[in-house]
């Protein structure tokens, strides 16, 4: 039995197991990357006329097609990373899957002087891009996920995500049909028929996957109820990449810079001239390993003290009445975090990470939700998970679904779903989405 899921691999199944409206062979890893070698490589330099010269191969050409080769497998690796997590959908995310590694090809020909072929590189990209939408749009419109589930423990729960078209076995003789998988709770007590059952499907080559980690792939969350269930060390994210990680966002804080200080010659005199003194606002807030740490933001709210709490002060409702004009434009295209650059640098910060929150909106959280300092055990970042999937939250049952979110980022931590919140970021700036 196999208690993890993988998103995509149950993908590749169910369109392998499909009686959709397109060949088999279509979905199929070998074909895909056959066919986008095909249309990507060798069609654009046989268009070229590059094979004919009589002299052989000519720098540009071989130059040209060797970096269309990387550039390609590139993208069909970032292509399936990227839609191997939940939310996925054909556009933007393909675009940048495709449109990353012939930018870094471009570059890396500029500036080793290397010969190229303009023509071959862009019919390259121009194949590749249409190819791997294509194949994309394929999957999510004639593939649906098709999961048999066993009754008993947890499994109810998932029965109402509706990500997946759901076969409830009535019995452990029932024959599970044409599915990508079984789906139990393995920690419930199943008997033995059951169990046999389970067993045997292994055998015969159908995976068998565990309800929690079903849950977590197809929702992008992940819950934690129980201590003893958790298990804390299956939330540790990867150190290796954390270290890594601190560099790539230093390193991209420090090029980011000079944009914060054009961002802050337009946005620093608006605020001037529109509320007064003064342009930032400094608030403590807990971060890395729970820790408090000054964030910087451009000012969005009067400077008039409301007679609240701490706490109440510290929450930001819809409509709130302390949202200045400037500030409204501002929170919802995310201009206002921009200062936060510096919190990066200081190594305070992130760019992708849980949110940090105000010390007494952590310390009320705290009380009311179980594990919820865990989420400090990776820098707090300026976008995250939680941030593209729900947006601005305050209530603590909606802080509950979020710390649901953030344990998800923990636990699968990569490069991968870095590049995803990057993407989601971009949508959601432009969309001006959960923005108070």
């Amino acid at each position: 039995m196999n208690p993890s899921f993988s998103l995509h691999h149950a993908r590749s199944e169910a369109a392998r197991n499909s009686k959709n409206r397109i060949p088999r062979y279509v979905t199929r890893i070998r074909f895909q990357l056959s066919a986008a070698m095909l249309l990507s490589v060798i069609v654009p330099v046989v268009l070229s006329g590059g094979l004919q010269c009589p002299n052989g191969i000519p720098d540009t050409v071989s130059n040209t097609t060797f970096g269309a080769l990387f550039a390609v497998l590139a993208s069909f690796v970032l292509v399936r990373r990227l839609h191997g997590f939940p939310g996925v959908q054909t556009g933007i995310y393909t675009l940048f899957a495709v449109s990353m590694p012939f930018a870094v090809l471009a570059v890396f020909l500029l500036v080793f002087r290397l010969e190229y072929s303009r023509f071959i590189l862009f019919v390259s990209y121009a194949m590749a891009l249409s190819w791997f939408s294509v194949s994309q749009w394929l999957y999510e419109r004639f593939i649906r996920l098709q999961l048999a589930a066993v009754p008993g423990g947890n499994v109810t729960d998932l029965l109402s995500i509706d990500k997946a078209n759901w076969t409830v076995l009535q019995s452990p003789g029932a024959p599970p049909g044409q599915v990508a998988g079984i789906v139990a709770d393995l920690r419930s007590n199943l008997g033995e028929e059951w169990e046999k059952y389970l067993a045997d499907a292994t055998l015969s080559g159908i995976p068998v996957y565990h309800t929690k980690q079903v849950a977590e792939s197809l929702t992008g969350r992940v819950r934690i109820d129980h201590l003893s269930e958790n298990g804390f060390g299956s939330l540790l994210p990867n150190l290796i990449y954390l270290r890594a990680k601190q560099m790539i966002d230093w390193v991209g804080a420090l090029v980011a810079l000079p944009f914060f200080g054009l961002v802050l010659l337009v946005v620093g005199p608006l605020i001037l001239v529109t509320s007064g003194r003064p342009v930032f606002f400094l608030q403590r807030r807990i971060g890395y390993r729970g820790k408090e740490f000054v964030v910087f933001k451009f000012r969005t709210m009067t400077n008039r003290k409301p007679n609240v709490s701490d706490r109440e002060a510290a929450q930001t409702k819809q409509d709130d009445q302390r949202i200045t004009a400037v500030g409204g434009v501002l929170r919802r295209y995310r201009i206002d975090e921009l200062p936060q650059i510096l919190n990066i640098l200081k190594g305070e910060m992130s760019w992708i990470g849980p949110r940090p929150e105000a010390v007494p909106l952590s310390q009320w959280y705290e009380q009311e939700l179980p594990f919820y300092r865990y989420r400090h055990v990776v820098r707090p970042g300026i976008s995250g998970w939680a941030q593209v999937n729900q947006g601005h939250v305050y209530e603590s049952d909606d802080v509950l679904e979020k710390l649901h979110y953030d344990f998800f980022y923990i636990k699968y931590l990569s490069f991968w779903l870095d590049c995803l919140i990057a993407l989601r970021t971009i949508e959601t700036m432009v969309r001006g989405f959960g923005s108070k």
